[in-house]
């Protein structure tokens, strides 16, 4: 272990995982291109959230949940026999033994908090596989809020059991019945309710989308994950951090609040996303729900459909950090298949007792693939496992 009794959190350099420029800009993308009925509500709560992240007395509240509530600091778990078996030093931040089963929770309670200091009794939520509604509900229901959660009705279909947990919570569920009935037209579902209802109620937004202050807000509210595994690399690995720090991308919050921790390090970030949602491999300059970033387009310019065996990565685009840390050539963005992932899910149950989500899945499929290769023999990985597959047992039954 490395001795870290002088050991300081450095500063990242200015325009990497730092405050974004003037109107939410990351570089070419992000902003605030929202519906003229929104645009308040949007600034409002840029101004709520600049407010609170500077008191000490919301950012102590927030990290008392995260501890009490949440189960916060989740550990790193090294993963032994199957780091034996790939030749290189795999080790898991297991966001999946969170309470609620997946990362959400981090950003769900920093909104909701937020959302009763501005005097909000409702949070709206958008989720494609369901664990983001269930942290809204969760959070909803602990610090007494309405929750209204839309949810496309093919995802309904496959999340059957989140569905239910929403509603055992209280939560209403708005199945969405346009479009690819999938995260995309659950977005669109839930920003358009939100017009008619700024004045009581916040748009609790599930990733690092949407217009700003979002992406960056989501962000720091998931920068939590990279901040204690920066530290926990540094007690477990010789070199202080890891050579490449690994996570599946759909939106992305999981992705950027891991990469925030590394960003100023020599560690390669690498966001793995699904081969038929690749809206960083595959996308094209856009908008779509109020921010300017990569999105899967056809040639008028028209949002394709996105297609993944894991609901949560079933999302056409990518949030605009990520896309300009494409650009920056700090991030690596790569793309694995459905059964990669489906393969890598088994294989994780089989060696570590761990069955991941699909989402996370993904991540794990490309260490597996790339071991030996973009991964030399003896490396060291961190993985960001970000949520846990009790949501995906139904799905993999039909497979396995």
């Amino acid at each position: 272990m490395r001795d870290v009794s002088t050991w300081r959190e450095p500063v990242p350099p200015q325009g990497t995982m730092g405050e974004p420029l003037a109107r939410g800009r990351f570089g070419a993308y992000g902003g605030r291109y929202a519906p003229e009925s929104l645009v308040e509500a949007c600034r409002e709560v840029d101004e709520a959230f600049r407010e609170a992240w500077a008191d000490p007395g919301f950012r102590g509240a927030l990290a008392r949940l995260l501890a009490v509530h949440a189960g916060r600091p989740t550990p790193l778990t090294p993963a032994d026999r199957l780091s034996e078996a790939l030749g290189v030093r795999l080790y898991l931040k297991r966001e999946d033994l969170t309470h609620t089963g997946s990362h959400k929770i981090n950003n769900v309670l920093g909104q909701a908090l937020l959302a009763t200091r501005m005097g909000r009794r409702r949070l709206i939520a958008e989720t494609g596989a369901g664990q983001h509604g269930v942290a809204t509900a969760t959070a909803a229901a602990l610090l007494g809020l309405e929750a209204t959660v839309f949810m496309g009705e093919r995802d309904i279909e496959r999340q059957a059991p989140n569905v239910f947990r929403m509603r055992m919570l209280g939560a209403e569920v708005v199945p969405v019945t346009t479009g690819s009935r999938t995260l995309k037209d659950a977005t669109s579902e839930a920003m358009r309710h939100w017009v008619g209802v700024t004045g009581d109620s916040h748009y609790c937004v599930g990733s690092v989308v949407g217009p700003d202050p979002y992406p960056w807000m989501v962000r720091e509210f998931q920068r939590v994950i990279g901040e204690e595994a920066r530290w926990q690399c540094a007690v477990e690995l010789r070199t202080g951090v890891p050579d490449h720090v690994v996570t599946c991308v759909g939106g992305g919050s999981n992705a950027a609040g891991t990469f925030a921790g590394f960003a100023d390090t020599p560690a390669r970030l690498v966001g793995v996303e699904a081969e038929g949602g690749a809206g960083v491999a595959r996308g094209r300059l856009g908008v779509l729900h109020g921010c300017r970033s990569l999105f899967l387009q056809d040639d008028d310019g028209q949002i394709t459909p996105a297609r993944s065996i894991a609901a949560g990565l079933d999302y056409p685009g990518v949030g605009p950090e990520h896309a300009h840390l494409r650009d920056l050539g700090r991030a690596r963005y790569v793309t694995v298949t459905d059964d990669e992932a489906v393969g890598a899910a088994v294989r994780l149950a089989r060696t570590e007792g761990i069955v991941p989500a699909l989402e996370s899945a993904h991540a794990l499929a490309w260490v597996i693939r790339e071991a030996g290769g973009d991964l030399p023999a003896g490396s060291t990985v961190l993985m960001t496992l970000s949520g846990r597959g009790d949501k995906d047992v139904p799905t993999l039954k039909e497979l396995l």
